[in-house]
């Protein structure tokens, strides 16, 4: 087995490594002012086309970088390296776009891959969370061929930003799990609350109700009945690209501790010559590189399509809570090594520290993965540990 990143995979994490340097001069800005102003996104926008990664989960002939799942994942590791959660001003459109009808293509998802609108996914509700089958938002049929949602939706990431939602409905009698392409400018739609989180995002994660939204039946994304399925694999996804960005954000603290520990003395010694000082940085550097190995190894499997889809789920679960955990043991070390300098809000690791927290539960809770994988491992056994056979 090879495990070195090919001549692709290393021009790439070169040019994702020169586009997170380069967004990096805009995470002090994030930071004191919740945000950035509308020049800065321009800006990185005109970067993000100019490098060539735009939409890299979306084929070129649509005009997205056209990257595979393993390359995805070297890309993500870097920008993961940005505070305020800057990564996401690179934007990925959600993945069950790519379902979209021609129509619905040119009308959102080509102006998204440009970088000209931008979408938010709609799933989470007050009594649906981590059970997002308990839905309340419905989506009614109409004597005239429309649907109307009524509902409301938590912790819409993006949805400051975004311009349209892909929104989850229980639609029809038979409760059909649906997802509807709603523009956020339809009479009905309303940013209710934006609520204060602990970290620092360059996008606020807004609430939205539903109140008599009359759509059109060319709304539905990839058919009534398809929304959970469509999320899963959305899941899925997104759960590895969460392991790798907590991998490379691990990356960064940890190299930033350990230039600290050689550089600052105390009692006549560098603290890196001190031996629990020492402990700390084998344990961050032992934790990145066995969930680097991990992930991009789940990441390649996928890519090569060399197991079943359910045992992908469980092993994207398995990336994502090993890396997301192993990443907070590690920002914590680094803050250790830093003492009151790393308590301060003005550097990275203090930011990594507050940031990192949401990667245990969004995109399913750490305690959500336990049961993804114990229940593929009671349903089939211990396969999903295992590589695949040629």
């Amino acid at each position: 087995m090879d495990f070195r990143l090919t001549a692709r995979q290393q021009e790439l994490k070169g040019t994702a490594r020169r586009l997170t340097d380069l967004i990096t001069k805009y995470e002090d800005d994030c930071e004191e002012n919740n945000g950035l102003p509308p020049q800065a996104h321009a800006a990185i926008r005109d970067a993000v086309l100019d490098c060539g990664l735009q939409a890299v989960n979306m084929p070129t002939e649509w005009g997205g970088a056209g990257l595979r799942i393993v390359e995805q994942a070297v890309v993500q590791e870097e920008l993961g390296r940005l505070t305020g959660a800057l990564w996401d001003t690179v934007w990925r459109p959600a993945n069950a776009l790519r379902v979209c009808t021609p129509q619905q293509r040119e009308r959102f998802l080509m102006p998204a891959i440009r970088g000209e609108r931008r979408d938010c996914y709609a799933v989470t509700e007050p009594e649906a969370g981590s059970d997002p089958q308990n839905l309340s938002t419905t989506a009614t049929r109409t004597e005239d061929g429309h649907w109307v949602l009524d509902g409301e939706k938590w912790f819409v990431t993006v949805g400051d930003h975004a311009d349209f939602l892909i929104v989850l409905a229980a639609a029809g009698e038979k409760r059909a799990p649906t997802l509807f392409l709603v523009d956020k400018d339809t009479p009905g739609v309303e940013m209710t609350r934006v609520p204060r989180f602990m970290h620092t995002f360059v996008y606020e994660h807004p609430e939205f109700t539903f109140t008599q939204v009359r759509v059109p039946d060319d709304a539905v994304l990839g058919g009534v009945g398809e929304g959970h399925e469509l999320t899963r694999s959305w899941f899925t996804e997104e759960r590895l690209m969460i392991a790798a960005r907590t991998i490379g954000a691990a990356e960064r603290a940890l190299e930033l501790a350990r230039d600290w520990a050689v550089e600052r003395r105390q009692f006549g010694s560098r603290i890196a010559d001190f031996q629990l000082i020492q402990g700390m940085l084998a344990d961050c550097a032992v934790d990145i590189a066995v969930n680097r190995a991990y992930t991009h190894q789940v990441a390649w499997e996928v890519s090569e399509g060399t197991a079943d889809r359910k045992a992908l789920h469980a092993k994207a679960s398995t990336a994502k809570l090993a890396a997301s955990e192993a990443a907070g043991r590690v920002v914590d070390r680094c803050l250790q090594i830093f003492g009151g300098r790393g308590y301060d809000r003005s550097h990275p690791v203090e930011r990594l520290y507050r940031e990192l927290r949401v990667d245990r539960i969004w995109e399913g809770t750490s305690e959500i993965q336990r049961l993804i994988v114990a229940g593929e491992l009671v349903k089939r056994g211990t396969g999903v540990l295992q590589l695949p056979s040629t």
